[in-house]
């Protein structure tokens, strides 16, 4: 063992302490890789921040644009709406519906860019039924990479695969397209059989800035008594007329109108001003405390319904929400009152409440007169919030959440994803030129700006992988990779097919975590291969085991999926080691007992 091969070691062993103790945030373990490594003489200066133009690293950089693109002409919306139409709000369901598409997908194009693709609509999922969307993203991820194994150009090992099975000059029959299929298959179902049943058990709850509810935390530790957000139901019979300020929904339940819904929900009507008239058959969705919204409805007669059905998208957090805006010095509310201004029909948004020095009003609030440095807590759909933050009336207390989509660039965008989809599977153009061109022409075509499309790249992801790159160069350069492997082929001696396949499958899934899956697949399918001979072994079944097993990357955020979705999901180290941990070995179990079954 040479000091280059001790020396990577450390470092390695030091990377990894880095990302189980936290000590600092993942990309800057990347940083650091950066910039120990040309210093130990590992790697060249220019091998250590050739991560930053990878192929690899560029292709997510281009992705994400795409993914954004499409997230901001509403495709991800529609795509959102068909998954959540079979999936309900049941959490098995939508992860299994979710992470058994991008896997199909997957065995078609990179898995980064299909889990890329997906983030957008798993997130709006997550947001609009109210699970965790950190439960959502780590199936999705590890079903992306298990995807890649669908096929035979699902993955970089598994396209290397049949150009580096040579032995002694000998070239062995390649596999087919569809070869690794019925492995691949028996691996996704074993995901997803993983996550349903211990998934509540090693999946985090908790998730970076996310709000399964129509107010923030800080809003809601404010203005608590304001209540939540009820759909109710008028009756067929239902007779009266009367406008709906003469029902005193406020004055009586401190209760708020914020949308009606009629003609079966053809008709939806938000912010519905005083003198607007319920209707036999009508929805409504009122905001108010839960006992007072019971005492409304057993009173007039209508039926609370246990959730939000007819606006369950319009008024889920995707699309609308409360906010708190505080009035300016000049602003055309000062002393004017809400029902002058009639602000319901101007901006269609409900005044839900006024905080005044230490008081809140959540009654009369249309006759109070407004004064500088009130703050108004309203609900509205957050399309109008953008509008009326652009206004000089109010300023709010909190980025106002959602985006106003570009729906008319749909086709566009769908357009520029199949381009370079062609180019990918059609042309073979390089995978980062591909999707750097449906990038670039959704920048030409306006379906994002430029500022837009730089915002929406996680930079994170992308220093902490172009600082993991030169390590696994570093462990190719200084030959510690081909010591370890030699080393522990050379003592398994003549071993059982079982135990080959096991130990080839441990090596290259060791070795896949640390450094490149095309640098083990390049190393370890020769080394392989020589051992199955010795052994009595198909080496064709050893060569596919390595390219199989080059997927089983789990336990840390080196894939480039799993630090795709790190940020997102809101995860740490240690909840990929938790749930990563029982998947490697029941990946490692079901590969074996695939390849002992199949071939």
């Amino acid at each position: 063992m040479t000091p280059e091969i001790i020396t990577v070691m450390a470092v390695l062993l030091f990377a990894v302490l880095l990302f189980i103790f936290e000590w600092v945030r993942v990309d800057v373990v990347g940083i650091i890789m950066m910039v120990i490594l040309p210093l130990l003489g590992l790697v060249t200066p220019k091998q250590a921040i050739s991560g930053l133009s990878s192929n690899a690293v560029v292709s997510i950089i281009a992705v994400i644009i795409i993914g954004a693109g499409l997230d901001k002409t509403g495709v991800m919306n529609s795509l959102a709406r068909v998954i959540l139409r079979f999936s309900g709000k049941s959490e098995s369901r939508i992860m299994t519906l979710i992470s058994g598409t991008v896997a199909i997908i997957s065995g078609f194009m990179q898995n980064i860019g299909a889990a890329a693709l997906f983030l957008p609509a798993a997130k709006r999922i997550g947001n609009q039924t109210g699970v965790p969307v950190g439960r959502l993203l780590m199936p999705m991820g590890f079903c992306a990479i298990i995807g890649g194994c669908l096929t035979l150009v699902g993955s970089s090992p598994l396209i290397l695969l049949n150009d580096l099975m040579v032995v002694g000059g000998t070239h062995y029959e390649p596999f087919g397209l569809f070869s690794v299929t019925p492995v691949g298959l028996v691996l996704v179902a074993a995901a997803l059989t993983y996550f349903i049943i211990f998934g509540r058990f090693i999946l985090p709850n908790r998730a970076e800035d996310e709000n399964s509810g129509p107010m923030s935390s800080v809003l809601a530790h404010t203005y608590s008594n304001v209540g939540s957000m009820f759909e109710l139901h008028v009756p067929t019979n239902w007779e009266r007329s009367d406008p709906l300020h003469a029902l005193e929904l406020r004055p009586i339940y401190f209760c708020t109108l914020v949308a009606i819904a009629r003609d079966g929900g053809k008709v939806h009507i938000f912010a519905p001003e005083s003198d607007e008239t319920i209707m036999a058959g009508d929805h409504l969705v009122v905001v108010g405390p839960e006992e007072f919204v019971e005492h409304l409805a057993e009173d007039m007669g209508w039926a609370l319904q246990p959730e939000l059905t007819t606006f369950a998208e319009e008024l889920s957090p995707n699309n609308a929400g409360i906010m708190e805006g505080l009035v300016t010095p000049r602003s055309e509310l000062v002393d004017t009152t809400l029902g002058e201004l009639r602000i319901r029909k101007r901006f269609q948004v409900s005044p839900l409440a006024i905080f005044r020095g230490d008081k809140i009003f959540v009654s009369g609030l249309s006759d109070i007169v407004i004064r500088s440095g009130d703050a108004l807590l309203l609900h509205g759909r957050w399309e109008m919030f953008h509008m009326l933050k652009g206004l000089p009336d109010l300023v709010f207390t909190e980025s106002v959440k959602g985006e106003l989509l570009r729906t008319e660039k749909a086709k566009v965008a769908l357009m520029w994803l199949a381009i370079s989809l062609v180019m990918i599977l059609g042309f073979h153009v390089q995978l980062s030129i591909a999707l750097l061109t449906g990038a670039l022409g959704m920048v030409l075509t306006k379906v994002l700006t430029i500022d837009e499309a730089y915002q929406s790249v996680d930079w994170m992801t992308v220093f902490l992988l172009g600082g993991l790159i030169p390590l696994g160069m570093a462990f190719e350069n200084t030959g510690a990779a081909k010591f370890i492997a030699d080393t522990i082929m050379a003592a398994l001696g003549t071993p059982s097919p079982v135990l080959l396949l096991t130990v080839i499958g441990i090596l290259t899934s060791f070795f896949t975590l640390v450094a490149s899956n095309v640098g083990a697949t390049v190393l370890l399918v020769p080394l392989s291969m020589n051992m199955a001979i010795n052994a009595g072994v198909d080496p064709r079944v050893a060569a596919l085991t390595v390219a199989v097993a080059a997927s089983n990357t789990f336990v840390l955020p080196t894939h480039q999926v799993n630090a795709l979705i790190m940020r997102p999901g809101g995860y740490r180290t240690i909840d990929y080691v938790r749930s990563g941990a029982g998947m490697t070995v029941i990946y490692m179990v079901v590969m074996i007992a695939a390849l002992m079954t199949f071939y």
